[in-house]
């Protein structure tokens, strides 16, 4: 590492207690102590849970106290496949052309020209080869080995994840004619698809682009402060009705206060992309901040949960 390098490090105590997470020597704390510390390095603010109000405080809370077996399912992103489907119907699924336990395990010259390769269990992992010929294969296996060894349960303190088994799917290439895929993220609140997070450029953090919107179209007065925002609203997905009704019956159907759902719209089909439990580990950087209270209060909370 260079010396600039080291004094960035340093400059940013965030980077500090991650690294100190992932490598497991975070892990005499327990999960509300985890999350506390987190959210304090990251937001600035203490995280306040007696009690819970705004929408952070509230999906924690619930990343806390509900724990129901199946979430480990849900949020395993290769057999979470298999429980949408039986849901939706597997015509919304995107086909999986293999699966791995370890970059050891990839053959490239089986798969097609063009491909994704992701982990099932975190965001970091992910490769989208449009030509195979030009894909840098060290570099992807660098990238995936990297994110198999990571325990995100031990990062983040998500309950769900800590039982997942960590493995690397092959997924067909999929493009919706913007050059890639957009994903539209529903938001539903007690069972009920309230409104669109609409991302692109996914690829690259740095440069890619998110905004709320109504179903209508309409730019929410909130945004995320930490990533890049749309100049222009995009267009609404081909399908959008289908794709309400689907979360619809998909949010009633795992029965939460609070869930993500992802999709993609691709020649008119929808297609499911996963399910979020905990959006940004519940640092979801929203301004203006009020909305984070206002949000919070369409979440509401069972009563008499203990946390297990």
């Amino acid at each position: 590492m260079t010396l600039n390098g080291l004094k960035s490090i340093i400059k940013r105590p965030w980077n500090i207690i991650y690294g100190l997470s992932w490598r497991g020597m975070l892990d005499w704390m327990s999960d509300e102590a985890h999350f506390k510390l987190f959210y304090r390095e990251y937001m600035g603010k203490r995280l306040k849970l007696d009690p819970p109000r705004s929408f952070n405080e509230k999906i924690v809370w619930l990343s806390l106290h509900d724990r129901r077996p199946e979430y480990t399912i849900m949020v395993d992103k290769h057999k979470a496949k298999e429980y949408v489907g039986n849901i939706i119907g597997h015509e919304h699924i995107i086909p999986t052309l293999a699966v791995y336990d370890s970059v050891n395990d990839i053959d490239f010259d089986a798969l097609p020209d063009q491909f994704v390769l992701k982990t099932n269990h975190d965001s970091q992992g992910l490769v989208i080869c449009r030509d195979k010929a030009k894909l840098d294969r060290k570099t992807a296996i660098e990238k995936l080995n990297n994110a198999i060894q990571r325990d995100f349960y031990k990062s983040t303190r998500e309950w769900p994840y800590k039982d997942v088994e960590r493995k690397i799917i092959a997924e067909k290439y999929m493009d919706d004619g913007s050059g890639g895929l957009r994903d539209y993220k529903i938001f539903c609140f007690n069972n009920e698809p309230k409104f669109l997070y609409i991302s692109e450029g996914l690829e690259d953090h740095s440069t890619a682009k998110m905004g709320f919107f109504t179903f209508d179209g309409e730019q929410l007065p909130f945004y995320r402060a930490d990533y890049n925002r749309f100049e222009q609203a995009p267009p609404m997905p081909e399908g959008l009705e289908e794709m309400i009704a689907i979360s619809d019956k998909l949010a009633k159907k795992i029965n939460r206060p609070f869930v993500r759902l992802d999709f993609y719209s691709v020649k008119g089909t929808i297609y499911f992309g996963e399910i979020t439990l905990c959006p940004a580990c519940g640092k979801n950087k929203i301004e203006p901040e009020e909305w984070l209270y206002t949000l919070g209060e369409w979440i509401t909370l069972p009563e008499n949960m203990e946390e297990k």
